[in-house]
């Protein structure tokens, strides 16, 4: 799941009739732009992302807008559990009605999610631990033969030097990335720059 910690700047089914034919928008949702972000803080957020199903239901989603069979397919839940999830992450402003198609023998409900990715609020309850926890829940066990790479540095710098490196690890997780998974297989980068909880020696004596 593409969560970013960042500064400041019913069952929910429509009843509407669609038209034949044509896809119909759903009016009360709030649309939002492929490179808009939308920031995490409320504690529903939260509790709806932590639940691990909700989880790889929205991982699934940030590939296209899918319908419950769709995801209940994908997932290996059924049609009523995924509703279920669908509603709490709808709630919780974190997926939207995307589309109501006419299809045979009824209509069919396309769900989306409101951004394409999600910022953590730096005020918000959660910290770090959050993307980090999120990282564990999606990592699969090291495999021969498939690239993977795992590594805990600790750097001595000056503010200067850290503040650039935070600018160059920003620039580069905000690179665009291929989504289309026809051909793909999904790989997660888990980026932080924290300050570090460890003592620093003094100079020896002897000047060592």
């Amino acid at each position: 799941m593409a969560v970013e910690r960042s500064p400041a700047p019913g069952s929910g089914a429509d009843q509407d009739e669609p038209r034949r034919d044509e896809p119909r928008r759903d009016e009360h949702d709030h649309r939002r732009g492929e490179h808009d972000h939308l920031v995490l803080r409320s504690p529903e957020q939260f509790k709806a992302l932590g639940h691990p199903m909700r989880h790889r239901m929205v991982n699934v989603l940030r590939q296209r807008p899918a319908t419950l069979r769709q995801l209940a397919d994908v997932l290996g839940m059924s049609k009523g559990t995924i509703g279920y999830h669908v509603r709490v992450l709808r709630e919780a402003g974190l997926v939207r009605l995307a589309e109501t198609r006419q299809v045979r023998g009824g209509t069919e409900q396309y769900f989306a999610l409101v951004s394409r990715s999600f910022k953590v609020h730096e005020d918000a309850a959660v910290g770090p631990e959050f993307l980090i926890n999120a990282a564990l829940g999606e990592m699969l066990p090291a495999r021969p033969g498939r690239p993977s790479h795992t590594a805990l540095r600790h750097l001595w710098l000056t503010d200067a030097e850290a503040h650039a490196l935070e600018a160059r690890l920003r620039a580069m997780t905000a690179e665009p990335a291929p989504t289309d998974p026809a051909h793909r297989e999904p790989y997660g980068l888990l980026v932080s720059l924290f300050h570090a909880d460890v003592p620093s020696l003094p100079p020896d004596d002897d000047g060592h």
